[in-house]
């Protein structure tokens, strides 16, 4: 999934950025692969989540015209952006990303796509309101949970190692910790609080009266069993294939895993990554069956 966009952006050099700017809506442009031309913060950063926007649709995930997508934690918009593109843009994307300066970026790259519900939100198991910790440096690891991204040995100096050494440039693999956790560091750099509102999905199921979720994708840095906490009984039914990045502190994989297949999604696929060997971050692509 994206997590290899904050050690790719961070090795070779991460595009500095100036929160006023955000805050005024200033963003800058890259172009994709294909030259599609989109908005985004890093453009390295934009590339990288690009090239892994099609790891979502593993494990017979699919989207296909006319269906009804959630993505939860959209960073910039770009798995939006281009389900649109695969379907011509017929489909509904609700795309939820609480930080105002990403926000800002997604409902520009959106902005195209008529069946497209740009929320500034981040989605929990009730509705109300969080403090974020935007990083400005890296805006992939933006969270309501920076307690993952502490100093020292930490989960994030060994995401940085794991990218490193299982990417796809040779002296990656030479990359030693006290370098890992340096670029770690550099990172978290300017780290600013900013306070979002919360939704749940139950909640926008009702607003929109919708009958049906074809895919629920989660990616929002440790909040993962809150969103699937936020669906009620009458609105599992509704969820037809879920893809969720998850960070497994406290049994939450577990978790995680028994609310899907309690509610019915019971095809299952979970896997690690090699880059993330000895981290918590793990993969969960479920379907019914």
């Amino acid at each position: 999934m994206d997590r290899r966009i904050v050690v790719f952006s961070a090795i070779w050099g991460p595009d500095e950025v100036d929160w006023r700017a955000h805050m005024s809506s200033k963003m800058s442009q890259v172009s994709l692969a294909d030259g599609t031309q989109v908005f985004c913060i890093h453009k390295r950063e934009a590339l990288v989540l690009d090239e892994h926007c099609e790891g979502y649709l593993d494990h017979g995930i699919t989207v296909d015209p006319g269906d009804v997508v959630f993505d939860i934690g959209a960073n910039i918009g770009l798995f939006g952006l281009r389900m649109n593109q695969r379907t011509d843009g017929n489909i509904q994307i609700f795309a939820f990303e609480p930080i105002p300066a990403i926000h800002a970026v997604a409902a520009a790259n959106l902005a195209p796509f008529d069946g497209s519900v740009v929320l500034r939100a981040g989605v929990s198991s009730e509705p109300g309101e969080m403090r974020f910790t935007y990083y400005p440096n890296t805006p992939s690891l933006s969270t309501a949970h920076p307690g993952m991204w502490q100093d020292g040995d930490s989960e994030l100096t060994q995401a940085v190692l794991g990218n490193a050494h299982n990417g796809p440039m040779w002296y990656g693999r030479l990359l030693p910790r006290f370098l890992a956790s340096y670029i770690a560091k550099r990172l978290r750099k300017g780290a600013m609080e900013v306070q979002c509102q919360l939704m749940t999905v139950s909640e926008v199921i009702a607003e929109h009266k919708l009958v049906q979720i074809d895919l629920l994708k989660v990616d929002c840095e440790g909040a993962e069993l809150d969103v699937l906490r936020g669906v009620s009984g009458e609105d599992w039914p509704k969820i037809k294939q879920a893809v969720l990045e998850v960070h497994d502190v406290e049994g939450h994989l577990d978790e995680v895993k028994d609310l899907l297949s309690r509610n019915g999604l019971t095809e299952m696929v979970v896997e690690q990554e090699p880059a993330f060997i000895n981290t918590s971050l793990w993969n969960v692509f479920a379907r019914r069956p």
